[in-house]
């Protein structure tokens, strides 16, 4: 099934945004920089819904936006993906026959063979790589296939992405600031 929606701008005021901090990324284990409360973290009511802000780690740099692609399943890469086409094709994945392609990919991270990273550096040549990558566990085999395929990635989140994105929704990916601005789908949208 493909979503599409055509995002809506949204506008947000100098008084809803939180305290600039930017180029400060804290490690994993650092406590949250200032300006990250849960009051500035908190949704902003825009034009046709509203949007959030997730902070962490950025891993490769770049901006990028795009629908979100949303699993909690891990994903193989050599095998697990059709790197021509930029589809899951595990046999029981949950993604399986869906294209990546485009889209901003929120999965917890990659399985399988040290083939990962080629498999996912395919995708960029063949011009099919996600638009951006989100992963919540950080390993060798996902940071040099996240380098590789060039797309902005983030990873260590000041909270739980899978619980504040969905399938459909636009994400912007700042890799370079590690910060994630999403857009919550229309309500009307189903996914």
């Amino acid at each position: 099934m493909t979503i599409t929606s055509t995002p809506k701008p949204v506008t947000i005021r100098a008084s809803d945004a939180a305290p600039s901090d930017a180029g400060s990324i804290a490690p994993a284990s650092a406590p949250s920089p200032a300006g990250t409360s849960a009051a500035a973290a908190a949704p902003t009511t825009a034009e046709g819904g509203f949007t959030l802000q997730l902070r962490g780690r950025g891993i490769v740099p770049g901006v990028a936006e795009g629908e979100a692609l949303v699993t909690r399943q891990h994903i193989s890469g050599w095998g697990g993906i059709d790197s021509r086409t930029g589809t899951v094709v595990e046999t029981h994945h949950e993604l399986r026959g869906i294209s990546f392609a485009g889209k901003v990919l929120l999965f917890p991270g990659a399985k399988g063979s040290s083939g990962w990273s080629n498999a996912f550096h395919l995708t960029r040549t063949m011009g099919v790589a996600p638009a951006a990558m989100l992963f919540t566990e950080m390993t060798t085999k996902i940071a040099l296939g996240a380098v590789v395929t060039r797309a902005p990635s983030v990873t260590d989140f000041d909270r739980d992405p899978f619980e504040c994105i969905e399938n459909g929704d636009w994400v912007r990916v700042d890799g370079d600031r590690g910060i994630v601005e999403v857009r919550k789908r229309d309500p009307g949208v189903r996914g």
